[in-house]
């Protein structure tokens, strides 16, 4: 990686960043405008109207909400400027909300103050939770420090209680401060966009399991609502110390004195909080800086459904592979599981299918409306999905496809060499050729030996069959045989047996 600025100083990020981020504007605007008259009618399925966030309507201003996280020296500073730079050129409304630990902190707590019931550790004795290594820690150096990393690790001390309940109360905090800037999301005229510096479940990095549950039981907090549904969109910048290991700095940051190796451990833990979102990406380091701010830039106009045509060089696709047999759970690293249920709706017409998600964990749910249909141009497919509340999810299920099985899955999802990957285990009841059926998922700009040495090593892959009509969810979940069926859909681009997959990638579209 050769970045041409560093990851962390503030003063770069608006220097030279907009070239190719106006031109893609310039192109969007003219495109919005030759669209205008050849848009198609909505039909009665998109022009449904729902009053609550995720609503279903083609017509309503959007709010999309985003975290930004990472480990040290990731971009997050220079990537809040470069998102908002490009939306405002865009005529979004942007809020960037703060972190919310370094405005607490700020204000003059104090470790010492916080922990002075145990002795302070010694910088040749002292050990980080859960590393097989000594680590320079903040409080020893200086007890002012005001880290929030710092503050996690005090929580999680055995006499930490003030400690734990400052970061019980800085959740709090957080949660109230962004509830206040997505109010003003809601009431803004334009669409907005919400740029959150780190997020609710950043704070589970650094606190040990047990005293985090404690604390999500303590104030009726659950996972789903915490990280799920709050969030639109999850962008975890990996650390320079984890690939650009010769751009990783500690200068120009009050709060940060880590070195390489505790930066890496950091960056996992930071990213490994957010598993199981269902709209999580992983910006690594696989390119210089500038590509790695534009392919940022380009995963959140994807999952808005924003054409920026190449200006941005867009090249991650969704790759899907079969799995021959599921391996035991202690050969994955560590994993979110989820139980996934899908209903089939009838559409308007044979190239338009519309389906219901339930997805969830101890019986906390989200639901996602998923339309999929090819684009004005009739090329690559559109999925635009949508948040619904449990009211509108029941409403909708009146319109269930009697052709389709419902289709009940496990939804593995974990993290490895930087990639972030859905295993999803079909279960009965369904039709017996989904019996036994696994397929692995992820999102990948990788080809060739790259992307071969970043694939789960413990999974035995079968084949490649992104793209391939057998594989598809619509076509697995058909009653009747496909031999004899009308309805079996085989996309116009797809040739029996090619697996590249990059024709069929739709592309995906949350609607508010």
């Amino acid at each position: 990686m050769q970045p041409s600025t560093k990851t962390n100083s503030k003063s770069n990020a608006n220097a030279n960043t907009n070239t190719n981020e106006e031109a893609a504007v310039v192109m969007m605007q003219h495109q919005v405008e030759n669209n205008k008259s050849t848009s198609p009618k909505p039909n009665a399925m998109n022009s449904l109207k729902l009053t609550k966030m995720g609503s279903v309507s083609n017509k309503e201003k959007r709010v999309y909400k985003i975290v930004l996280t990472g480990g040290p020296c990731g971009g997050k500073t220079t990537g809040q400027s470069r998102l908002c730079t490009f939306f405002e050129n865009l005529g979004w409304k942007v809020f960037r909300v703060p972190e919310t630990a370094t405005v607490l902190l700020s204000g003059g707590v104090k470790f010492s103050d916080l922990t002075e019931k145990e002795d302070p550790p010694t910088p040749t004795t002292y050990v980080y939770k859960d590393l097989p290594f000594a680590a320079p820690e903040h409080s020893l150096i200086d007890l002012t420090a005001s880290c929030p990393r710092c503050l996690a690790k005090a929580a999680s001390k055995p006499n930490g209680s003030e400690a734990y309940k400052f970061q019980e109360n800085l959740i709090r905090t957080m949660v109230q401060i962004e509830n206040t800037y997505f109010e003003l999301g809601n009431s803004s005229a334009r669409n907005c966009l919400i740029i959150c510096d780190r997020g609710v479940m950043d704070a589970s990095a650094y606190i040990s399991k047990d005293k985090w549950e404690k604390m999500m039981a303590a104030n009726k907090w659950n996972s789903v609502e915490m990280r799920d549904n709050r969030y639109n969109q999850i962008l975890h910048l990996v650390s320079a110390a984890n690939g650009a290991e010769d751009f990783y700095s500690t200068e120009d940051h009050a709060c940060r004195s880590e070195g390489v190796e505790l930066a890496r451990e950091l960056d996992y833990k930071s990213a490994a909080a957010w598993v199981g979102h269902p709209y999580f990406d992983v910006i690594d380091n696989s390119t210089n800086f500038e590509a790695k701010m534009n392919r940022m830039i380009e995963s959140v106009c994807q999952k808005l459904g924003i054409d920026i045509g190449d200006r941005l060089q867009a090249t991650s696709r969704k790759l899907k592979y079969l799995i021959a047999v599921l391996p035991p759970d202690s050969e994955f690293p560590p994993f979110q599981d989820f139980d996934v249920v899908h209903h089939y709706l009838q559409s308007a017409g044979p190239k338009v299918q519309a389906r219901l998600r339930k997805r969830g964990q101890k019986n906390h749910w989200s639901y996602i409306h998923t339309q999929r249909r090819p684009n004005v141009h009739g090329q690559a497919r559109i999925e635009v999905k949508t948040q619904l509340t449990h009211r509108d999810y029941m409403n909708l299920l009146a319109q269930r496809d009697d052709a389709h099985f419902t289709i009940y899955k496990k939804r593995r999802c974990f993290l490895i060499n930087n990639q972030y990957f859905q295993l999803d285990i079909y279960r009965e009841p369904g039709h017996p050729r989904c019996k036994g059926l696994v397929l692995l998922e992820t999102y990948s700009s990788l080809t060739g030996e790259a992307l071969k040495n970043c694939m789960p090593k413990f999974l035995n892959i079968v084949k490649e069959v992104t793209g391939d009509p057998d594989y598809s969810m619509f076509n697995l979940s058909l009653k009747e045989d496909w031999s004899t069926t009308k309805k079996y859909c085989r996309p116009a681009t797809h040739a029996k047996g090619a697996t590249n997959g990059v024709a069929n990638t739709p592309l995906v579209l949350n609607g508010q």
